[in-house]
């Protein structure tokens, strides 16, 4: 099985349990925050949604400037599901063509043009399109929770759903 193969079939599987936490922020709460140093709902909701494929583009180039990331905020819960979907979509078109060889080559991340991360391609992908979206994503489950919204299953039930008990 080539390596984009498995890559794909993660982040089909976990982008349905992004999508179920999505659908659950509250248009009315998008500019509250836990804390004043915290980002808002709508900002953490927004970034989530837009990394996929931003990080995908990333990841195609073989050195890449990180920039200063912006953190707008999202005017409503249909603007942060459409760009998940947008995002979703061009990061799987672009994994899609990438095969082993150039999944294992080097990916360089540079600050200022000075070399902050070299790892394996895939490497990158895993930590940053991959598991900092689970990162946010459990970012966004307790900033739900604080706002006492019930939460859909993720990996299981919840406190508030069980996906084995209808």
């Amino acid at each position: 099985m080539p390596i984009r193969d498995a890559i794909l079939m993660e982040l089909d599987q976990e982008s349905q349990a992004t999508k179920r936490v999505l659908e659950c922020i509250p248009e009315d709460k998008l500019g509250w925050k836990p804390h004043q140093k915290s980002s808002s709902l709508g900002q953490l909701a927004l970034h989530l949604a837009a990394a996929p494929g931003k990080v995908a583009a990333a990841a195609v180039q073989d050195r890449f400037e990180i920039p200063e990331i912006p953190q707008p905020e999202a005017l409503s819960r249909q603007e942060i599901l459409d760009t998940f979907s947008e995002s979703l979509a061009a990061a799987k078109e672009t994994i899609g063509q990438m095969d082993d060889a150039q999944l294992l080559s080097l990916w360089t991340g540079t600050k200022n043009g000075q070399a902050v991360m070299s790892v394996p391609r895939i490497g990158f992908i895993r930590a940053i399109l991959l598991n900092h979206g689970y990162h946010h994503r459990g970012q966004l489950s307790v900033y739900l929770r604080l706002l006492d919204v019930p939460l859909p299953p993720v990996y299981g039930q919840t406190a508030d759903e069980n996906p084995w008990q209808q």
